[in-house]
């Protein structure tokens, strides 16, 4: 990464970044505490990382990111649930991968999890999954990130806070899972800033963008084909708000926005 961290003024991640080489034999303990804790949050969905995948497809051609702790200062009811090994100086306790593509500064995320999914409510750490997202877009320098969720996800909630958030597909069946909603989004910190109360990005996203005439219920899969069957047909492009989706019940339908200069 070229000049890592100078694309957005951000005084957030101020520790100098701990590296870890994959190519080196000595990363195994650190590699391995990371399989663990991506197949503690992902295997019950059916959706655990071959260990394969995760060096073809992430290690060797992406940047893999994270939050790390001290070993010794993680408490015991942490270090059982992650089986941690206690010979590491550091754990890992959160993980973001993102892979460049063919587009100019236009990355894919391909995995983010952290874990305050598995430990209990008291051991958990303070916007440890949108701080772990935040950092790799930040040292990266990325301007456009894409990426694949499923509608019905917390996750929704959280990938749609990080910059404008275009609707790239609403329906999907090449994915294992259909309902799989692909955007793409352009990085805006002030919407880091919104996640945290600290800013408002609504009312600029008011401005610009307005309704489509159009609402797509995540739980219906007509509503689903009938937006995609918009992309698909160039009507295009479409937006999610995400102070709606922050806001409302996962269940509910949510408004399709457009650009106003387009309608």
């Amino acid at each position: 990464i070229k000049n890592p961290g100078t694309a957005y003024p951000l005084d957030w991640f101020s520790h100098s970044p701990l590296y870890i080489n994959p190519l080196c034999m000595s990363s195994q303990s650190f590699g391995n505490q990371i399989m663990k804790m991506e197949t503690l949050a992902f295997g019950p969905s059916g959706m655990p990382m071959p260990r394969w995948v995760f060096y073809d497809c992430a290690v060797m051609p992406g940047f893999v990111a994270g939050y790390a702790h001290l070993t010794r200062a993680l408490p015991h009811e942490v270090k059982k649930i992650l089986e941690v090994d206690e010979s590491m100086p550091w754990t890992p306790i959160s993980l973001f991968i993102v892979i460049p593509t063919m587009g100019q500064n236009e990355w894919v995320a391909h995995n983010l999890t952290s874990v305050n999914a598995l430990i209990p409510p008291e051991y958990r750490f303070y916007g440890l999954g949108f701080l772990t997202k935040a950092f790799a877009l930040w040292q990266a320098n990325i301007e456009i990130c894409c990426g694949m969720t499923q509608w019905q996800s917390p996750a929704v909630r959280l990938h749609s806070h990080y910059g404008l958030f275009e609707v790239l597909t609403s329906y999907t069946p090449l994915h294992s899972y259909a309902h799989t909603l692909t955007y793409r989004l352009k990085v805006d910190t002030e919407y880091w800033y919104e996640f945290f109360g600290l800013a408002d990005a609504t009312r600029s996203f008011q401005k610009n963008f307005q309704p489509a005439g159009l609402v797509v219920d995540s739980k219906q899969d007509a509503s689903l084909k009938e937006l995609q069957s918009r992309i698909e047909r160039g009507e295009g492009p479409y937006y999610l708000s995400a102070a709606e989706v922050r806001k409302k019940s996962l269940d509910d339908s949510f408004m399709v926005y457009q650009p106003r200069e387009q309608l």
